[in-house]
């Protein structure tokens, strides 16, 4: 692999103005500028270089259009309550990313110098970090195949970028409000073996139809199971998922069709610090249902970068609802967001080494 460390950079004529931030969507609006680089099979990773965001042009053959090899990542920067501007826990981030280009057959990418462009990019654009307790800058790296040619095989040609949106506070009204989930039982995400356990876009295209059913009759999450047997719970389509039972923490073991999320890690190194106990393991929608009749299941929540904690109230699964904590947020729940924020904006001393400050 051609590593290379002199970044490009390119001024923007104009800057734009920034949109209010009490009414940030996610997703919607984006930065300045953004980082790009080129890979070719010759000469591997070249020319990176930050430049004004804009949009790109690919031939209509290109490989990602057609044979899907692409990979993504999702991280934030914040605002501390100190107005430093900082990353949380990128090195894992980008380990993760490269896991993922693994799998997908995409040349790897120079970790210091992924974490270079990330931390350049957003120290560029830090005054689109909003300061208001709940919001973020979002940063979405990706790698898509380019190569415009028709052949299932690895392209030879691949383009990697960042780009950057702030984004709103999870919880307008500054509370962890429960959400419903519903367990899927026809549908399935991903196999053992296959893609699940890494971020490609072909895993979110495959849950777009569940997510869809499980709308129409009220519920704003699709909980799924195992696509073998049907009956082990994996995760939910944007985070992963936690059980609090008989005071103990319990979440789905990781088995090659769940992602590795960075806040299930960050969450299961924070119960562990806490001593309280904590279990891996298999869980069966059957099980979990059995422990709700016995009036054991005490909290529900998911973990993951865009909600960092997401009680949950209800889960739908088949013809049984379970009301989870009279609906209400847990006080378990409650702790690990404020601790999970209180490393984001500075409120607590960050004693793991997670926080990257700029």
């Amino acid at each position: 692999m051609n590593q290379v460390s002199k970044i490009d950079f390119i001024k923007a004529e104009k800057l734009k103005e920034k949109p209010d931030p009490d009414t940030l969507q996610f997703g919607k609006n984006f930065t300045d500028y953004m980082f790009m680089m080129d890979f070719d099979g010759e000469n591997g990773w070249v020319n990176p270089i930050i430049k004004p965001f804009e949009s790109i042009t690919l031939s209509p053959a290109s490989f990602v259009f057609h044979y899907g090899q692409a990979v993504f990542e999702g991280l934030k920067a914040y605002k501390t309550i100190d107005e430093r501007s900082v990353i949380f826990r990128p090195e894992k981030h980008i380990a993760r990313l490269n896991a993922s280009c693994k799998r997908l057959c995409i040349p790897p990418l120079d970790s210091e110098l992924v974490l270079e462009a990330l931390t350049t990019l957003v120290e560029l654009e830090k005054d689109w970090i909003p300061e208001k307790e709940g919001t973020s800058l979002y940063i979405r790296p990706f790698v898509i195949s380019t190569e415009p040619y028709l052949g299932v095989r690895p392209s030879h040609h691949y383009k990697f970028m960042i780009i950057l949106s702030p984004v709103g506070a999870y919880y307008s009204d500054g509370q962890l409000n429960p959400v419903k989930i519903y367990v899927e039982d026809e549908y399935v995400r991903a196999v053992k073996g296959g893609v699940g356990h890494v971020k490609t876009p072909g895993n979110y295209a495959a849950s777009i139809l569940a997510q869809e059913r499980a709308n129409e009759v009220g519920y704003e999450q699709v909980l799924w199971l195992d696509g073998k047997e049907n009956k082990y719970i994996e995760e939910v389509g944007s985070m992963n998922i936690f059980f609090k039972i008989n005071g103990e923490i319990y979440t789905p073991k990781l088995n090659g069709s769940i992602l590795p999320g960075v806040t299930r890690d960050s969450v299961i190194q924070i119960v562990h610090d806490w001593g309280i106990p904590l279990h891996e393991e298999l869980i069966s929608i059957d099980d979990l249902y059995e422990t709700y009749q016995k009036g054991q299941l005490e909290e529900v929540f998911g973990t993951g970068t865009a909600a960092t904690i997401s009680p949950v109230g209800e889960l739908k699964w088949e013809e049984h609802v379970m009301t989870i904590n009279h609906f209400e947020t847990g006080e378990f729940a409650k702790k690990l967001y404020e601790t999970m924020t209180g490393f984001h904006y500075g409120k607590i001393e960050d004693k793991f080494g997670w926080i990257k400050e700029l």
